[in-house]
């Protein structure tokens, strides 16, 4: 077989290999990025959970929420400048939470918004 029929074949393998592996490595660093952002966040709606249900259970006013959860705010890495909101609503305890927190990526800056709300459940009702 002559190898001149071939020669605008060479190298097609290596540019698609390096392209594969340049966007896998581009979304494994997105992700190395993004994930403890969105694990933390989970974390504290889980947390927000916990004081919302046991501040009704003990009848603590709503503001003990705001204290608990303004304390615990930074091992969470939710910023200083987060709304806290609680609120008491039909003999059941609300907050809400809202912030955003940037993900720097190279060349481009990602706002994280978080926006939960946390109520406490029903058979806690005093």
């Amino acid at each position: 077989m002559d190898n001149s029929s071939r020669a605008g074949e060479r190298g097609n393998a290596r540019l698609k290999f390096i392209l594969v592996m340049l966007i896998l490595g581009t979304v494994t660093y997105a992700g190395y990025l993004y994930v403890p952002v969105a694990y933390q966040a989970y974390l504290f709606k889980d947390l927000m959970q916990s004081h919302v249900d046991r501040a009704n259970a003990l009848a603590h006013p709503p503001s003990w929420v705001q204290e608990q959860l303004a304390k615990s705010a930074p091992e969470y890495g939710v910023p200083a400048n987060a709304v806290i909101s609680p609120v008491q609503r039909d003999n059941r305890i609300e907050v809400r939470v809202q912030f955003k927190r940037p993900i720097e990526f190279p060349g481009y800056t990602y706002e994280y918004g978080f926006d939960h709300t946390a109520r406490s459940t029903q058979f806690l009702s005093r």
